[in-house]
């Protein structure tokens, strides 16, 4: 990975320190890097639309076509560091991109419980209304608790941002929670983010307060699929 001078310490009259969910303030000025968030490439269950949690599926040969696609993108960020859920379909997508990542177990997806591999649509045929980000799932976990895991990961990476970018793969619905968390929402709040297989997402600052950077860029898709 890329490295850069380590700067200094950030003038107090340019720069603000945040405080994220409980945790450590950190100060945030225009000179330092950002969170890099990669939801995995695709695999059999997220195309069919199954909810996948702790089943490690691997990656369909498009989705390793996805992964791959995303080094030239990564490649041109100043990467000090990068993190992976220990799920192979997250750090098989950050190999396939040009990294070495250390794991992270607080990455892993959301434990959908009892409704692991179930649609959307099946769970509501059992219970009306049914959302993950409110409701929770039988057996598995709820938002807060997820929240409290994007919290950990967070107050670790968040002081690697002096020296650069720090990229973290992961999954849909984990990834959506931390970005809620790292602005100051509950995690439930990133259910009104949608992040596709492969997709790449940014955290870092507007203004010195943290803020969600850009979302869901898919431009780096394989020329043969574009959604």
């Amino acid at each position: 990975m890329s490295k850069r001078t380590e700067p200094g310490p950030v003038p107090r009259d340019r720069a603000r320190c945040v405080v994220g969910h409980g945790r450590r303030a950190h100060c945030f000025d225009a000179g330092m890097g950002e969170l890099l968030l990669v939801r995995h490439g695709e695999t059999a269950w997220s195309k069919s639309g199954q909810h996948t949690g702790r089943t490690d599926l691997p990656l369909t040969a498009y989705g390793e076509r996805q992964a791959a696609a995303l080094a030239p993108v990564l490649a041109r960020r100043t990467l000090v560091a990068a993190f992976s859920s220990p799920l192979v379909r997250a750090w098989r997508t950050a190999e396939l991109a040009g990294m070495s990542p250390r794991l992270d177990q607080d990455l892993v997806e959301w434990d959908n419980g009892e409704y692991e591999s179930l649609t959307t649509l099946q769970i509501r045929a059992r219970r009306t209304g049914w959302w993950l980000w409110a409701d929770g799932a039988p057996g598995g976990e709820d938002a807060e608790q997820v929240g409290e895991r994007c919290a950990r990961t967070i107050a670790r990476v968040a002081p690697l941002l002096e020296q650069g970018d720090v990229a973290l793969f992961g999954h849909g619905h984990s990834l959506c929670a931390l970005a809620a968390v790292w602005v100051g929402l509950p995690a439930h709040r990133g259910g009104i983010l949608k992040m596709d297989a492969a997709s790449l997402g940014t955290l870092g600052a507007y203004h010195d307060h943290r803020a969600i950077t850009s979302w869901n860029d898919v431009t780096a898709y394989p020329a043969e699929h574009q959604p």
